[in-house]
């Protein structure tokens, strides 16, 4: 797989974000409900839910809360429907932002990721915008306790990824679309629930990013997450650790 990975840049930033747990269980109960309506309510014979469920575990959902997710998405007298919408833009220095949502109201949330880009440095485009400077991969991530990095490398490779990025935030392991799954079912049985596990984008080429485009940048991407309806945000932006340091001491 070509191109850096941001995941040390964006589990550098998570540390600041904690506060924002209710945000994150709203996001991550939409997404219980719209992967229930999507498949059967068993996550075993359901991906996407499984998914849905190891990362709701992740952040400690308790278990009352996620199964009411569920129930909604399978006809439990929640009659809203959910649209899957992807917005691509440009933010500071150039930088390409891939922002995915789930909302039950497009014009709505067109609108309000449309406003985050235009205050904060960046610009709004077309679908297929930028995507094209992206590639479809799977995601799966585990917590840095897991297992050390060559353990997490070797047996990753083994169950067919791509690549493997470890840092003191935990794994990111990179597959093909197609090898998801059976990646996940691999590592699980030897690691334990990941969490995360899902499709996602990988950028083919980064921007390097200075102090003060940085800044801005990261006040545009903490715009677009505080909207409920975006579920994930994937950009290009490659910034140098001492800078990183700087902006997030």
């Amino acid at each position: 797989m070509a191109g850096h990975s941001q995941f040390k840049n964006i589990m550098h930033r998570k540390g600041a974000q904690d506060a924002k747990r209710a945000r994150a269980f709203t996001k991550l109960i939409r997404e219980l409900t719209v992967a229930a309506k999507s498949g059967l309510p068993d996550p075993n014979a359901n991906p996407r839910l499984r998914a849905a469920i190891q990362a709701a575990r992740a952040v400690n959902m308790p278990k009352d809360t996620m199964d009411r997710a569920i129930k909604r998405g399978t006809g439990g007298g929640d009659d809203t429907n959910y649209d899957e919408v992807r917005y691509e833009g440009y933010g500071p220095g150039g930088v390409a932002i891939i922002v995915e949502a789930l909302t039950d109201n497009r014009n709505r949330t067109a609108g309000e990721v449309r406003t985050a880009f235009a205050k904060l440095g960046g610009t709004l485009g077309e679908t297929n915008s930028v995507s094209f400077l992206f590639e479809r991969v799977g995601r799966i991530v585990f917590p840095a306790t897991a297992a050390e990095p060559d353990a997490m490398f070797e047996a990753a490779l083994d169950a067919g990824a791509a690549n493997v990025d470890s840092t003191d935030g935990g794994h990111e392991v990179i597959s093909a679309p197609t090898d998801l799954g059976a990646v996940r079912e691999v590592l699980e049985k030897r690691f334990g629930p990941p969490q995360e596990a899902k499709l996602g984008w990988q950028a083919k080429t980064t921007v390097s990013v200075g102090e003060a485009d940085a800044e801005t940048l990261f006040k545009l991407i903490d715009a677009i997450e505080d909207n409920d309806d975006v579920q994930s945000i994937f950009a290009n932006y490659e910034i140098a650790d001492a800078v990183l340091a700087k902006l997030t001491a």
